[in-house]
């Protein structure tokens, strides 16, 4: 991964009843070198008062990029299994929005169905405010990103780029 980009502070208020100009957060999204010629997964991190985590990912993909995703785990089951579960998911929470029905052409029994129906592919890890502003906080960072090294290779081959 490399680049990076640091979110802007004003806020599109254009079609927003809120019309506050800024943004409270800061958020760094951390993207794949191919970021910008294909949807590729990549670390995020939100900085907020009361409000701050990590996330590794892909964001909204494309509809075609999200098939290719689903088609990999319906492909490999038990990797995706082995890869969300255990220490993965006592650090990170898998999150985003869901289709309502199964996404066509997968198994409606499909045993991971719920997976089948993700819009995004990201998951997150709540930190706090104590660990934001510590001394090692780069070193933490880095840490969590190494925890969710299996997650983007199995998403970066899935949309076929390197990790």
């Amino acid at each position: 991964v490399n680049g990076g980009s640091l979110f802007r502070i004003h806020r599109d208020t254009r079609f927003s009843k809120d019309k506050t100009p800024y943004m409270t957060n800061t958020g760094m999204h951390f993207r794949h070198e191919r970021a910008k010629d294909v949807h590729s997964p990549g670390f995020y991190l939100h900085l907020e008062p009361r409000n701050c985590f990590m996330g590794v990912g892909i964001y909204k993909p494309e509809t075609k990029v999200a098939y290719t995703i689903r088609e990999m785990i319906a492909a490999e089951p038990d990797r995706w299994q082995a890869i969300t579960g255990g220490d993965f998911a006592d650090t990170f929470a898998l999150m985003g929005d869901s289709l309502k029905r199964p996404p066509k052409g997968f198994d409606p029994d499909h045993p991971l169905i719920d997976d089948l129906k993700r819009k995004d592919f990201i998951a997150s890890a709540t930190l706090t405010q104590s660990e934001v502003t510590a001394t090692d906080f780069a070193d933490r960072f880095e840490a969590l990103c190494r925890a969710g090294g299996p997650f983007m290779a199995f998403l970066c081959e899935a949309v076929g780029v390197d990790y």
